[in-house]
């Protein structure tokens, strides 16, 4: 989940020195500290940003740091770090996972983007991490067993010395709808996986069961590492909310939403304070909660000047691997799959294209929508006919965006169309250069429809360019909605169809296309949208794009 934009780096300058002062009384590198003291560091949303910011290879050398003053020191993660660039992609997981095997994260918990992969990746990463997974919440309700569970601990309790400090992990309930909903199903289609979110009352009493085992078992601290977030889109199952609903956690290191969170003091059930922090995205911080005898506190270090060489290194032969893995063939084209026409002049924009509806086709069969919507602007190159390699397709899809399914009715279909269409032209272009071009112009699947050129645009938008409103005289016409038995009958204005694009359109209102953004999410930022056309191109049509795409489909037809 994408919901905050990441700071630029004079805001984590800044809470270096804050936590200089918290954590260390100002003490430069190398000054005393009590050895007694116990020191976990945290990462959560890194997202495959293995090299950015602070990086891995920083997060190594602050650790070797910390060991210096003490041997108690635990690196954990808060979720969301295998899945969200390429590096992450081309190696299903493992290239990161490799990475945080070096860097010795002791836990880690399962965020949303962890179950990209499929359940049976999943185990896989899970098998050969040396991170033990935590998750008090996650339970199988299907037949048989599930492999990757049986490698996930509900809690652990460490003993630092004299003092044991237990560990309790918290998946997100909306897992299931801000992943890949179909993994979470049987071969039937029946969910038989469960985060025990029917409601926030039985999310907060699991993990309350499970920080009252780690009492019983002689904890003196708790600290519960959730993949949970603070947005309040996600009530009741926030983290905030979690702590007010609890007893006996002591702190909660967060994740999911991309806050930067130095330490925020939060009160519990018994109106006790619990600490909550979290570090952001991409390593732009390490989090530090230090335990002592006379409490806790927590801070976020948003830079640190040293690198481990043999991480770096590390880091410099897996990119390596990536660049070679990037030409690696994932498919092969029949045809040339264009954004542009015979004469090259750009039509992704103002017209469709058999690459928009190659686009457009896949959104809809990976997410089972009615319908799929995608803005020209975001197809970026062309797949020539012959071989296709991972590059090729990045090339096609760059920006990163991932795929979402949100309820729309007919009539906010219609607005989105006329909205998109109002600066389409009767010619695509003058000579060698196209007019009439729009971002926002949208490639489609499971609709037809007419734009008609000689009725004046009478979409009204604010200054910022977002849509406001539509005249009754509309350019967009004759629009036909397909439907399951294959045929296309006409698009009803007060009927409720599922509409598949990506959150830069669907959640953020990409190229002024707002009408959707309030609406019921079905699938929240799944797989990211490259992953979308490789799955299509494997799973739908076997690895082979055909003569079915050697033309545009009839699906826009201009006038």
């Amino acid at each position: 989940m994408r919901t905050e934009t990441k700071k630029k780096k004079l805001p984590c300058l800044l809470a270096a020195l804050f936590a200089a002062v918290l954590l260390f009384g100002g003490c430069n590198a190398g000054g005393n500290k009590n050895a007694d003291d116990i020191i976990i560091l945290y990462t959560n949303d890194v997202h495959c940003a293995i090299d950015e910011d602070i990086g891995y290879a920083g997060l190594v050398a602050y650790k070797k740091w910390c060991e210096q003053s003490t041997p108690y020191v635990t690196l954990v993660d808060c979720g969301d770090a295998l899945q969200g660039d390429v590096i992450g992609t081309v190696s299903k997981g493992e290239y990161p996972a490799e990475l945080m095997n070096y860097a010795g994260y002791d836990f880690a918990v399962l965020g949303n983007h962890e179950f990209g992969y499929g359940m049976e990746q999943l185990d896989k990463l899970m098998e050969v991490s040396g991170a033990q997974y935590l998750g008090c919440n996650l339970r199988y309700t299907g037949t048989g067993t599930s492999a990757f569970l049986s490698r996930l601990l509900p809690y652990k309790v460490v003993s630092y010395g004299e003092v044991k400090v237990g560990f309790v992990g918290v998946s997100t309930p909306e897992s299931i709808v801000k992943s890949v909903p179909v993994y979470f199903c049987d071969e039937n289609g029946n969910y038989v996986y469960d985060f025990y979110g029917g409601s926030g009352e039985e999310l907060y009493g699991c993990v309350q069961e499970n920080v009252d085992a780690c009492l019983r078992e002689g904890a003196d601290r708790v600290v519960v590492l959730a993949h949970l977030g603070t947005d309040g889109s996600s009530s009741p199952f926030t983290s905030r909310e979690l702590i007010a609903n609890t007893k006996g956690i002591d702190a909660v290191l967060d994740g999911h939403s991309h806050s930067e969170i130095s330490c925020d003091i939060i009160k519990n059930a018994d109106g006790k304070n619990v600490l909550l922090s979290s570090t952001g995205t991409g390593l732009c911080n390490i989090g530090h909660l230090t335990i002592t005898a006379d409490g806790l506190r927590t801070g976020l270090i948003g830079t640190y000047p040293d690198k481990d060489s043999e991480m770096a290194g590390r880091i410099e032969s897996m990119e390596e691997r990536f660049e070679a893995e990037l030409g690696k063939r994932v498919g092969v084209t029949e045809v040339a799959l264009t954004t542009a026409s015979d004469s090259g002049v750009r039509l992704i924009r103002n017209r469709e294209t058999n690459l928009g509806d190659f686009c457009a086709d896949a959104y809809r069969a990976v997410s089972g929508a009615d319908i799929a919507l995608v803005n020209g602007g975001g197809i970026r190159a062309n797949l020539p006919a012959g071989e296709i390699t991972y590059g090729d397709i990045l090339g096609v899809h760059p920006y990163g965006n991932f795929l979402c399914v949100v309820r729309a009715t007919g009539q906010e279909i219609l607005d989105a169309l006329e909205m998109a269409s109002r600066f389409c032209l009767s010619s695509p272009n003058e000579g060698e250069n196209a007019v009439g071009e729009c971002g926002g112009f949208l490639q489609v699947s499971g609709l037809k429809y007419v734009i008609d050129t000689s009725v004046e645009p009478t979409v009204e938008t604010d200054e910022m360019g977002n849509f406001l409103s539509c005249g009754n005289v509309r350019r967009v016409k004759d629009v036909m909605a397909l439907g399951a038995d294959g045929n296309y009958t006409a698009l009803v204005p007060d009927k409720v169809y599922t509409v598949a694009s990506h959150n830069y359109l669907i959640k953020q209102g990409g190229d002024g296309l707002n009408m959707f953004m309030d609406n019921a999410l079905t699938l929240d930022e799944g797989m990211l949208d490259y992953e979308v056309l490789m799955t299509y191109l494997a799973d739908a049509l076997h690895g082979t794009v055909g003569d079915e795409y050697a033309l545009p489909q009839g699906r826009i037809e201009v006038r």
